[in-house]
Protein backbone atom coordinates (compact mmCIF):
# COMPACT_ATOMS: atom_id res chain seq x y z
CA UNK A 1 0.00 0.00 0.00
CA UNK A 2 1.35 3.44 -0.90
CA UNK A 3 2.45 5.82 1.82
CA UNK A 4 0.11 8.65 2.79
CA UNK A 5 1.56 11.91 1.52
CA UNK A 6 1.21 14.57 4.23
CA UNK A 7 1.89 18.30 4.01
CA UNK A 8 2.16 20.49 7.13
CA UNK A 9 1.32 24.20 7.40
CA UNK A 10 1.79 26.18 10.61
CA UNK A 11 3.50 29.48 11.41
CA UNK A 12 4.86 27.94 14.63
CA UNK A 13 8.16 26.41 13.55
CA UNK A 14 8.39 24.31 16.73
CA UNK A 15 5.07 22.65 15.95
CA UNK A 16 6.18 22.05 12.35
CA UNK A 17 9.34 20.38 13.63
CA UNK A 18 7.53 18.27 16.24
CA UNK A 19 4.87 17.14 13.77
CA UNK A 20 7.43 16.44 11.07
CA UNK A 21 9.66 14.41 13.40
CA UNK A 22 6.73 12.43 14.78
CA UNK A 23 5.09 11.63 11.45
CA UNK A 24 8.43 10.79 9.80
CA UNK A 25 8.72 7.85 12.18
CA UNK A 26 5.48 6.35 10.90
CA UNK A 27 6.19 3.82 8.12
CA UNK A 28 2.95 4.58 6.28
CA UNK A 29 3.44 8.39 6.30
CA UNK A 30 5.58 10.50 3.97
CA UNK A 31 5.91 14.16 4.95
CA UNK A 32 6.27 15.81 1.54
CA UNK A 33 6.34 19.49 2.53
CA UNK A 34 6.15 21.91 5.46
CA UNK A 35 5.35 25.62 5.06
CA UNK A 36 4.92 28.47 7.54
CA UNK A 37 3.28 31.08 5.30
CA UNK A 38 -0.36 30.77 4.26
CA UNK A 39 0.15 32.28 0.83
CA UNK A 40 2.58 29.46 -0.06
CA UNK A 41 0.11 26.65 0.57
CA UNK A 42 -1.69 26.41 -2.82
CA UNK A 43 1.57 26.36 -4.82
CA UNK A 44 3.08 23.81 -2.44
CA UNK A 45 -0.01 21.62 -2.83
CA UNK A 46 0.37 21.75 -6.61
CA UNK A 47 4.09 20.88 -6.41
CA UNK A 48 3.95 18.10 -3.84
CA UNK A 49 0.45 16.62 -4.35
CA UNK A 50 -0.24 15.67 -0.71
CA UNK A 51 -3.07 13.34 0.21
CA UNK A 52 -3.57 15.16 3.52
CA UNK A 53 -2.89 18.78 4.47
CA UNK A 54 -2.57 19.45 8.23
CA UNK A 55 -3.07 23.19 8.56
CA UNK A 56 -3.47 25.91 11.20
CA UNK A 57 -6.12 28.63 10.80
CA UNK A 58 -3.86 31.48 11.92
CA UNK A 59 -1.24 31.90 9.20
CA UNK A 60 0.70 34.90 7.87
CA UNK A 61 -0.61 36.65 4.73
CA UNK A 62 -3.46 34.16 4.14
CA UNK A 63 -5.52 32.58 6.91
CA UNK A 64 -6.84 29.05 6.86
CA UNK A 65 -10.32 30.00 5.68
CA UNK A 66 -8.90 31.84 2.67
CA UNK A 67 -6.67 28.82 2.01
CA UNK A 68 -9.65 26.46 2.06
CA UNK A 69 -11.39 28.73 -0.44
CA UNK A 70 -8.28 28.67 -2.67
CA UNK A 71 -8.08 24.87 -2.46
CA UNK A 72 -11.75 24.59 -3.43
CA UNK A 73 -10.94 26.51 -6.62
CA UNK A 74 -8.38 23.87 -7.64
CA UNK A 75 -9.09 20.93 -9.91
CA UNK A 76 -10.57 18.07 -7.87
CA UNK A 77 -7.64 15.64 -8.35
CA UNK A 78 -5.24 18.19 -6.85
CA UNK A 79 -7.25 18.97 -3.72
CA UNK A 80 -5.96 17.24 -0.58
CA UNK A 81 -8.12 16.30 2.38
CA UNK A 82 -7.61 18.93 5.09
CA UNK A 83 -7.21 18.52 8.83
CA UNK A 84 -7.41 21.84 10.64
CA UNK A 85 -5.12 21.92 13.68
CA UNK A 86 -5.56 25.17 15.58
CA UNK A 87 -5.98 26.93 18.89
CA UNK A 88 -9.38 28.36 17.89
CA UNK A 89 -12.22 26.41 19.50
CA UNK A 90 -15.36 28.35 18.52
CA UNK A 91 -18.28 26.30 17.22
CA UNK A 92 -18.86 28.80 14.39
CA UNK A 93 -15.23 28.50 13.27
CA UNK A 94 -15.48 24.71 13.32
CA UNK A 95 -18.69 24.90 11.29
CA UNK A 96 -17.17 27.32 8.80
CA UNK A 97 -14.06 25.18 8.28
CA UNK A 98 -16.18 22.08 7.74
CA UNK A 99 -18.47 23.95 5.33
CA UNK A 100 -15.38 25.02 3.36
CA UNK A 101 -14.30 21.40 3.02
CA UNK A 102 -12.13 20.53 6.03
CA UNK A 103 -12.35 16.84 6.88
CA UNK A 104 -11.44 17.14 10.55
CA UNK A 105 -10.96 19.95 13.07
CA UNK A 106 -8.60 19.48 16.03
CA UNK A 107 -7.94 22.05 18.74
CA UNK A 108 -4.53 22.58 20.30
CA UNK A 109 -3.25 21.19 22.59
CA UNK A 110 -3.68 17.91 20.75
CA UNK A 111 -2.69 14.27 21.00
CA UNK A 112 -0.09 13.21 18.40
CA UNK A 113 -1.35 9.63 18.30
CA UNK A 114 -4.92 10.79 17.72
CA UNK A 115 -3.77 13.06 14.89
CA UNK A 116 -1.95 10.15 13.26
CA UNK A 117 -5.05 7.95 13.59
CA UNK A 118 -7.21 10.63 11.96
CA UNK A 119 -4.73 11.09 9.11
CA UNK A 120 -4.86 7.37 8.37
CA UNK A 121 -8.66 7.16 8.69
CA UNK A 122 -9.28 10.14 6.45
CA UNK A 123 -6.75 9.04 3.83
CA UNK A 124 -7.89 5.40 3.75
CA UNK A 125 -11.57 5.42 4.63
CA UNK A 126 -12.88 8.87 3.68
CA UNK A 127 -14.48 9.39 7.11
CA UNK A 128 -17.14 12.12 7.46
CA UNK A 129 -16.10 15.55 8.67
CA UNK A 130 -16.00 15.86 12.46
CA UNK A 131 -14.37 18.05 15.07
CA UNK A 132 -12.34 17.41 18.19
CA UNK A 133 -11.86 20.01 20.93
CA UNK A 134 -10.84 19.85 24.59
CA UNK A 135 -13.93 19.79 26.78
CA UNK A 136 -14.60 22.94 28.75
CA UNK A 137 -11.81 24.93 27.13
CA UNK A 138 -12.22 28.68 27.73
CA UNK A 139 -11.24 31.21 25.11
CA UNK A 140 -8.85 33.96 26.06
CA UNK A 141 -9.67 37.57 25.16
CA UNK A 142 -7.02 37.47 22.42
CA UNK A 143 -8.64 34.35 20.96
CA UNK A 144 -12.08 36.00 21.01
CA UNK A 145 -10.75 39.09 19.22
CA UNK A 146 -8.87 36.93 16.71
CA UNK A 147 -12.00 34.84 16.05
CA UNK A 148 -14.09 37.93 15.39
CA UNK A 149 -11.52 39.62 13.14
CA UNK A 150 -10.94 36.47 11.09
CA UNK A 151 -14.66 35.98 10.68
CA UNK A 152 -14.95 39.54 9.41
CA UNK A 153 -12.14 38.87 6.96
CA UNK A 154 -9.45 41.13 8.43
CA UNK A 155 -6.17 39.35 7.56
CA UNK A 156 -3.73 38.95 10.43
CA UNK A 157 -0.72 40.22 8.48
CA UNK A 158 -1.89 43.81 7.93
CA UNK A 159 -0.93 46.47 10.47
CA UNK A 160 -4.50 47.59 11.04
CA UNK A 161 -5.31 44.12 12.42
CA UNK A 162 -2.67 44.52 15.17
CA UNK A 163 -3.66 48.10 15.93
CA UNK A 164 -7.39 47.29 16.15
CA UNK A 165 -6.70 44.33 18.41
CA UNK A 166 -4.63 46.51 20.73
CA UNK A 167 -7.34 49.19 20.68
CA UNK A 168 -10.04 46.69 21.69
CA UNK A 169 -7.85 45.50 24.58
CA UNK A 170 -7.28 49.08 25.73
CA UNK A 171 -10.99 49.95 25.60
CA UNK A 172 -11.98 46.78 27.46
CA UNK A 173 -9.50 47.70 30.20
CA UNK A 174 -10.70 51.31 30.35
CA UNK A 175 -13.86 52.07 28.39
CA UNK A 176 -13.46 55.84 28.77
CA UNK A 177 -10.44 55.80 26.46
CA UNK A 178 -12.79 55.44 23.47
CA UNK A 179 -13.85 59.03 24.15
CA UNK A 180 -10.23 60.14 23.80
CA UNK A 181 -9.43 58.26 20.63
CA UNK A 182 -7.28 60.94 18.97
CA UNK A 183 -5.62 62.25 22.13
CA UNK A 184 -4.98 58.98 23.95
CA UNK A 185 -5.88 55.78 22.07
CA UNK A 186 -4.09 56.43 18.76
CA UNK A 187 -0.96 57.88 20.45
CA UNK A 188 -0.88 55.01 22.98
CA UNK A 189 -0.96 52.39 20.24
CA UNK A 190 1.60 54.34 18.22
CA UNK A 191 4.04 54.28 21.15
CA UNK A 192 3.63 50.52 21.61
CA UNK A 193 4.31 49.83 17.93
CA UNK A 194 6.91 52.56 17.39
CA UNK A 195 4.92 54.43 14.76
CA UNK A 196 2.82 57.59 14.47
CA UNK A 197 -0.77 58.19 15.54
CA UNK A 198 -1.74 59.17 12.00
CA UNK A 199 -0.39 55.87 10.62
CA UNK A 200 -2.34 53.97 13.28
CA UNK A 201 -5.54 55.77 12.29
CA UNK A 202 -5.02 55.11 8.57
CA UNK A 203 -4.10 51.45 9.06
CA UNK A 204 -7.22 50.87 11.18
CA UNK A 205 -9.41 52.53 8.56
CA UNK A 206 -7.84 50.31 5.86
CA UNK A 207 -8.49 47.14 7.91
CA UNK A 208 -12.15 48.06 8.35
CA UNK A 209 -12.40 48.82 4.62
CA UNK A 210 -10.98 45.35 3.88
CA UNK A 211 -13.58 43.74 6.14
CA UNK A 212 -16.47 45.57 4.52
CA UNK A 213 -15.13 44.75 1.03
CA UNK A 214 -14.77 41.02 1.69
CA UNK A 215 -18.45 40.55 2.47
CA UNK A 216 -18.23 38.42 5.62
CA UNK A 217 -20.42 40.65 7.77
CA UNK A 218 -23.29 38.15 7.80
CA UNK A 219 -21.03 35.53 9.37
CA UNK A 220 -20.48 37.83 12.36
CA UNK A 221 -24.19 38.58 12.60
CA UNK A 222 -24.85 34.82 12.67
CA UNK A 223 -22.20 34.43 15.38
CA UNK A 224 -24.05 36.83 17.68
CA UNK A 225 -27.55 35.82 16.61
CA UNK A 226 -28.63 39.29 15.51
CA UNK A 227 -27.54 42.12 13.23
CA UNK A 228 -24.27 43.57 14.51
CA UNK A 229 -22.83 44.98 11.29
CA UNK A 230 -24.56 46.20 8.13
CA UNK A 231 -22.90 46.65 4.75
CA UNK A 232 -24.50 50.04 4.17
CA UNK A 233 -23.30 51.37 7.54
CA UNK A 234 -19.52 51.08 7.55
CA UNK A 235 -18.42 52.36 10.97
CA UNK A 236 -15.68 54.82 11.82
CA UNK A 237 -12.63 53.49 13.66
CA UNK A 238 -14.09 54.56 16.99
CA UNK A 239 -17.51 53.06 16.27
CA UNK A 240 -15.95 49.75 15.20
CA UNK A 241 -13.71 49.53 18.28
CA UNK A 242 -16.61 50.44 20.58
CA UNK A 243 -18.93 47.84 18.98
CA UNK A 244 -16.37 45.04 19.20
CA UNK A 245 -15.47 45.94 22.79
CA UNK A 246 -19.13 46.04 23.82
CA UNK A 247 -19.90 42.66 22.24
CA UNK A 248 -16.90 40.99 23.87
CA UNK A 249 -17.67 42.59 27.24
CA UNK A 250 -21.22 41.25 27.11
CA UNK A 251 -19.93 37.79 26.23
CA UNK A 252 -17.43 37.78 29.12
CA UNK A 253 -20.13 38.68 31.64
CA UNK A 254 -22.75 36.31 30.22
Amino acid sequence: MDSIRVMLADDNLNILRLLGDYLARKPDIEVVAAVSDGVEIPDAVRRHAPDILVMDIIMPRRDGFMTLEALNAMEAPLRPRVIVLTGLARDDFIMRAIQLGASYYMVKPFDMDLLYERIVEIARNDVPAVASAPAGQEETLDEQITNLFLTLGIPAHIKGYQYLREAVRMVMENHDVINRITKELYPGIARRFDTSASKVERAMRHAIEVAWTRGRLEAVNQMYGYRVFAREDKPTNGEFIAMVSDKLSVKQTA
